[in-house]
Order: structure tokens, then sequence, then C-alpha cells
């Protein structure tokens, strides 16, 4: 069974969360500056226009993703204000810190992790 965090481990975890929010929201802005304008007159002909369509699109998926990564970062912050974080949201027990450091952003223990992925495997 793992160990509560002590105030220093909290604080460090803190600087790591802000650290993964800055980088999204840095990559999301660059996005927006560099990546998400087509102009036809810049390409040639439609094979190229297909091509930085799709690039596009793939970009909003990218962002996308990077939006439910960004809440999950944002509620972790949230649970060190209230003093939840790093326990596991299904069984109550604390994460171990080597998993808190893999993921901080992470809900579950590994034990719950693994069930749950277990469960979405078999019921697909």
């Amino acid at each position: 069974m793992a160990k509560p965090l002590t105030k220093k481990e909290l604080e460090k975890f803190r600087e790591l969360l802000e650290k993964k929010r800055a980088s999204v929201l840095e990559n999301a802005k660059k996005t927006l500056t560099d990546h998400m304008v087509l102009d036809p007159n810049d390409l040639p002909d439609e094979m190229d226009l297909a091509s930085s369509e799709y690039l596009q699109s793939f970009e909003f998926r990218l962002r996308g993703r990077e939006k439910v990564y960004l809440s999950k970062l944002d509620l972790a912050l949230k649970k060190i204000d209230e003093g939840s974080f790093g326990i596991c949201q299904n069984c109550e027990e604390p994460i171990s810190k080597k998993r808190l450091e893999a993921r901080p952003e992470t809900q579950l223990c590994i034990r719950c992790k693994e069930a749950q992925e277990r469960d979405e495997k078999a019921y697909g």
C-alpha cells in the first residue's frame, strides 16, 4: 500500500503538472498561428490541397485529444488544492508515487487501472 504524499512531493507534482499544462497550451497556440491557415492560392494543385486538408484535420484531432488531456491536468491541480491528489477515485487508496511520477494526471491506482483495461478489453 502506498504512503500519502508529503507537502514537498505535492509541490513537485504541482510544478510537473503546471509544466505539462503550459506545454499543451503552447502547442495549441502554435497550432492556431502556424497550422490552421489554409490558403488555396498557396497550393498549386488539388493533390496539395487535399493533403493540406488531411493534415489540418489530423491537427484538429490531436488538439481534441490535448483538450481532454488539459482537463485531466486541471483536475489533478484542483485535487492538489483540495487535498485529494494521489487518491484512487475507485478504491480510495493512495496511488503509488512511482505511478504518479509516470502519469501525474492519473485518477486510478495501478490495480484499478488494470481492472478497467481488462473490462474494456472484455466488453469492448
